[in-house]
């Protein structure tokens, strides 16, 4: 077996061990993000306290902005780590 074919046989580097980890969408469209709703909010922060991103969480590129924009103010008035 060639390089080539081991590395085809593999799919995306890492996804074997880690796997897809792709969340259903949380947030419906049209739905506003709040930065007052702290456990919403935690759905899309590690717990190391960074935000997941959207790949991973399934939002659109619009609604990540906002749970970034949410998410910063959270942290600023004490709600989320």
């Amino acid at each position: 077996m060639s390089d080539y074919d081991r590395d085809a046989s593999r799919g995306r580097a890492g996804e074997s061990q880690r796997g897809a980890r792709r969340m259903s969408p949380v947030l419906l469209p049209g739905q506003v993000v709040d930065y007052k709703d702290a456990e919403m909010l935690r759905k899309f922060v590690t717990e190391q306290g960074r935000l997941l991103p959207s790949r991973i969480t399934g939002v659109t590129a619009m609604q990540q902005r906002q749970i970034k924009r949410a998410v910063r103010q959270a942290r600023v008035m004490g709600l989320l780590p």
